[in-house]
């Protein structure tokens, strides 16, 4: 059913100049708290779309906020633009090829998610000025969702606390509503100190730091048969002591990624791994510093705001795909394996179909099953009433995180998909706007869900986001 609001229009007054940012942010791919001209380039768009910014927010960099409008509610669109480390892809192709080789891609697509999250409230900007609604639209553009917590961050030190309620996407194959899960998730890292000695000549007067770490490595796996099902630990080893086989290690360092279905849960098996990693210690004589790197909240529910969001997607129907969007999706899908396309079906609770690319609503909460990450949009989730929308922009099955992910970035699919998800979000914040009930429905739905489960943030007061330093000029 074609949307008979004003939002779509207004998204395409704007929609050459937000597909032209995506598309420089996917030529620019930066990671986590290095975004600087990928933010530098969505500030410029604020600042020429008649926003009023805000730099640095939360002290972070990275972080910027456009405000438009006066008065009346705040409706937040949130939007990202970091990129992934190794995913370096030329756009186009149905095989790997680096750009850079071993440098970073948008293999999570937030080119197209800041740039449509712009877009959107670039069209609510000038709806509210059209027609004297009282309300502030904000576009946020957040840095560091792709493991540096730079949300969880800006909630905790206050960036949410006027906010009436928030909207996001995401990329993907399919169009719908996304299910209100993820994984509370803690990046932890221990740090091992030994004392080296000679391997051969003096072993006995060494305290193998790389001992420690492997030792925590067993720990750990004994440890994942008694925590909750939905559990997941993993880790990634970022100094393994050095390179001479001849030499008790004096050092190492592990990254752990702790994740649970609840916040509580998360941060009961977090105290379970550092005392793993204490026993590692003890057992080989060493000393652990344990450091949090960053830490999220899983996702709130806000079922009135994802029935909202249902109802804008019934409106607009489906992403208009034409043919040559569907001849590069056919040839990226001889790419992927029967499980990846697969796996994407499962999750709408249909059996797999020739369909290369969603061109049709998935309804709401379809019962398939669930695959569950973690974002840092859980925890403005609990700040305040949240919906997020997936939006296809890609051939089904394609794997986030994956080249083919990459190549598809600049492509007609992507560009169709984004616009389509900036309607959807300009569409729910124009109800919120129109009917204060549906919004006050949605915060008293939230207010009631915290009343049970408080809000305990995962991030200490005292912790500073993981920030790198500004490249040099030149």
């Amino acid at each position: 059913m074609q949307n008979t609001s004003e939002i779509p229009g207004l998204v395409e007054r704007h929609e050459d100049d937000l597909i032209g940012l995506a598309d420089r942010v996917w030529g620019m791919p930066e990671t986590l708290y290095g975004e600087f001209r990928s933010c530098a380039e969505h500030t410029a768009m604020l600042r020429t779309k008649g926003f009023r910014v805000t730099e640095a927010v939360a002290d972070i960099p990275t972080a910027v906020m456009g405000e438009a409008g006066r008065g009346g509610p705040v409706i937040a669109i949130l939007g990202e633009y970091d990129a992934l480390p190794g995913l370096s892809q030329v756009a186009g192709l149905d095989h790997p090829q680096e750009l850079e080789e071993g440098g970073p891609g948008h293999g999570c697509g937030h080119n197209l998610l800041g740039s449509a999250a712009m877009l959107a409230a670039c069209a609510v900007k000038d709806w509210l000025e059209a027609t004297g609604t009282p309300g502030r639209v904000r576009y946020y553009g957040c840095p560091a969702e792709e493991g540096g917590a730079a949300k969880a961050f800006m909630v905790r030190d206050g960036a949410f606390d006027d906010v009436d309620a928030a909207i996001t996407w995401h990329p993907g194959g399919m169009t719908r509503v996304d299910d209100p899960l993820s994984l509370a998730n803690t990046r932890m890292d221990f740090h091992f100190t030994g004392r080296s000695a000679h391997a051969a000549a003096q072993p006995h007067l060494g305290r193998s730091a790389l001992d420690a770490v492997e030792l925590m490595s067993v720990g750990v796996n004994y440890l994942r048969e008694h925590m909750p099902q939905d559990a997941r630990i993993h880790y990634a080893y970022l100094d393994a002591g050095g390179k001479a086989p001849n030499v008790v290690q004096s050092r190492a360092s592990v990254r752990y990624s702790i994740r649970a279905l609840k916040l509580h849960e998360m941060l009961a098996l977090v105290d379970r791994v550092k005392k793993v990693a204490e026993g590692a210690a003890l057992m080989t004589e060493t000393t652990v510093e344990a450091k949090m790197f960053a830490a999220v909240s899983n996702h709130f529910e806000n079922l009135t705001m994802d029935r909202i969001m249902q109802e804008a997607l019934d409106e607009l129907g489906g992403v208009p795909f034409d043919d040559e969007d569907r001849a590069y999706a056919e040839r990226i899908r001889a790419t992927l394996s029967p499980s990846d396309i697969a796996a994407e079906w499962s999750v709408v609770n249909q059996p797999p179909s020739d369909a290369v690319l969603c061109d049709w609503v998935v309804p709401m909460r379809p019962g398939g099953e669930v695959l569950i990450g973690s974002t840092d949009v859980g925890d403005v989730t609990w700040k305040v009433p949240t919906t997020e929308v997936l939006v296809a922009t890609a051939a089904i099955g394609t794997p986030l995180h994956s080249w083919q992910m990459t190549a598809q970035g600049l492509s007609g699919a992507a560009h169709k998909g984004m616009v389509h998800a900036a309607k959807a979000m300009g569409r729910v914040a124009q109800i919120l706007y129109s009917d204060p009930a549906r919004l006050a429905e949605a915060q008293a739905e939230h207010a009631a869900r915290l009343a049970v489960t408080p809000y305990t943030c995962p991030m200490p007061a005292d912790h500073p986001p993981p920030l790198v330093a500004r490249p040099q000029a030149g």
